[in-house]
């Protein structure tokens, strides 16, 4: 699983000398809440929702809603950007995003290939690409079997159980707790009787789950 294949590819960008009323407008226009900030082609910093939010007088000044619009229009994205950046590459491993946002406590990475910017990532992308590896909202059943951390090779032998009696699944997830191991099965609602019966048959500890 890459940056690439989760990433948001259609890029919304501003200039450094974009004012910050424009970028607000822009963000409620595309529905989004980031713009990375370009000039000749190259990013030099990254604006925010919440990087307004900060810049903006504090409720407790007796600046008016038309001075605090007039402050808006005067300030220029490059006042305010972010300009240093957390980025991630284009062929990172999803898992490298979602550590690179903790770390540093964010919610949005831009994605580069070498040095040109060519999508970005949020955590509403990787909650996405989590339900889209989980198989959520696909019909079907999720079936756990859980096994000892030291059973060797239990994704084979479901595997191989499975293709002897012409059963197949639809996405495959390994969850790790301290003491054992949970393989969760997305199977066709068909298929759920026959896979139980013939994974039980074969000595793995059971335990379907509907999916709503």
């Amino acid at each position: 699983m890459s940056v690439a294949d989760y990433m948001t590819p259609r890029l919304v960008v501003v200039h450094p000398d974009t004012t910050v009323s424009v970028a607000i407008d822009l963000m409620k226009q595309n529905q989004i809440h980031r713009l990375p900030v370009m000039t000749d082609n190259r990013m030099v910093g990254l604006i925010t929702h919440g990087i307004i939010q900060r810049a903006l007088p504090s409720q407790a000044t007796s600046l008016s809603v038309y001075e605090t619009n007039y402050l808006l229009t005067k300030t220029t994205v490059a006042q305010i950007m972010e300009t240093k950046v957390q980025t991630v590459a284009a062929t990172a491993q999803l898992e490298t995003a979602i550590a690179t946002m903790r770390k540093h406590k964010i919610g949005v990475l831009p994605v580069m290939a070498r040095d040109q910017v060519v999508g970005i990532i949020t955590n509403n992308d990787i909650l996405d690409a989590f339900l889209n590896i989980a198989g959520y909202g696909e019909p079907g059943v999720v079936t756990r079997v859980v096994v000892p951390h030291d059973h060797v090779g239990v994704i084979f032998k479901l595997g191989q159980v499975l293709a002897e009696h012409d059963l197949s699944i639809q996405t495959l997830m390994v969850v790790n707790h301290q003491a054992e191991k949970i393989v969760e099965l997305h199977v066709a609602n068909d298929q759920v009787g026959p896979v139980n019966q013939v994974l039980t048959a074969a000595g793995f500890t059971v335990q379907p789950v509907a999916v709503d």
